[in-house]
């Protein structure tokens, strides 16, 4: 049996209270949480909080990475470290394909070579290659709704019980007593991602899978079950204080059983549910029942659906 669907998308709406999963900086002792100017559900431009793709798409690796480690799926040297840089870090690779290759044959090899690269996508600039493998995942950013989200900067202190004057120490280093003030964002974020399942193991250049079925099978589990746990645990920087608070997902998830794409709206559109299913039904008479949606009011509903649709793969 195949795969039986080709995409999969997400629309929904992520409330997170009190989280710090966003910030780009910081000016003296003040941390700077992101902003994005987007145009409101009747148009009018406002600046809302917002979490970076980036940011998800890092917690979706993260797990994927946990994932293939237990399961046993093939990685590359950098890719078992973590490292940004991926397959560029596996010296034994790139001298396996040397300098100026050709660009199927190493995209080839690296769909045997490692699970990791094939599903999140890679750059290989060593040893004078350019070679791009296209993600399987897309995340968009996750933006805040303006009525209802808002961000609030809060009074820190670290103290040093044998130094009760001044902030740091003399010589300038993380010693002594720092004041600082760190944001916290609470709202419900709207959110939009894509998986092409269809690609999994997929050499784009030769127009072939390049893998076995059982093995392409294992990789599609393996991705939907890190976008489900992204939204069970979304890791991140300042948890160890500001884990955030999950209070609720709901939306659409849709899939696609052939090459049309699962649709996907944002749910900045208030009627965003409505619009799904209407498009669904409108390319379903392109192709019957091609596409499927799926609403959830929950996290319990969305994990739900989720672990049927990884069942179906088994």
């Amino acid at each position: 049996m195949t795969i039986p669907f080709q995409s999969l998308s997400i629309s929904g709406l992520l409330t997170l209270d009190m989280h710090a999963l966003n910030n780009e900086g910081s000016e003296g002792n003040h941390l700077q949480t992101r902003m994005v100017h987007i145009l409101d559900a009747e148009g009018q431009p406002t600046v809302v909080n917002a979490i970076s793709g980036d940011m998800f798409k890092h917690i979706q690796a993260e797990h994927l990475h946990g994932i293939a480690v237990e399961r046993g799926l093939p990685l590359c040297e950098g890719c078992k470290r973590l490292s940004a840089n991926r397959i560029n870090d596996d010296d034994a690779f790139l001298q396996e394909i040397g300098e100026k290759a050709d660009s199927r044959e190493t995209l080839k090899k690296v769909l045997h070579h490692c699970a990791v690269d094939d599903l999140e996508g890679v750059l290989i600039t060593a040893k004078k290659n350019s070679m791009a493998r296209k993600s399987t995942v897309e995340f968009g950013w996750l933006i805040g709704l303006p009525d209802v989200t808002r961000t609030e900067s809060y009074f820190h202190v670290k103290f040093d019980t044998g130094r009760g004057e001044g902030s740091g120490a003399e010589d300038g280093s993380n010693r002594g007593q720092n004041i600082f003030y760190r944001p916290a964002s609470s709202g419900k974020y709207a959110l939009v991602l894509n998986a092409e399942l269809g690609r999994v193991g997929f050499n784009d250049m030769a127009r072939e899978h390049q893998i076995g079925e059982d093995e392409r099978k294992e990789r599609v589990k393996a991705l939907l079950e890190s976008i489900l746990l992204s939204f069970v645990k979304p890791l991140g920087a300042h948890r160890s204080t500001q884990l955030p608070h999950m209070v609720n997902f709901e939306g659409v998830v849709s899939i696609s059983t052939s090459t049309i794409p699962a649709p996907t709206v944002s749910p900045l559109n208030q009627s965003y549910q409505k619009e799904i299913e209407e498009i669904a039904h409108n390319l379903n008479r392109l192709n019957s029942r091609g596409i499927q949606t799926f609403a959830f009011h929950s996290q319990s509903e969305f994990t739900k659906i989720m672990v049927d649709l990884i069942e179906q793969v088994r």
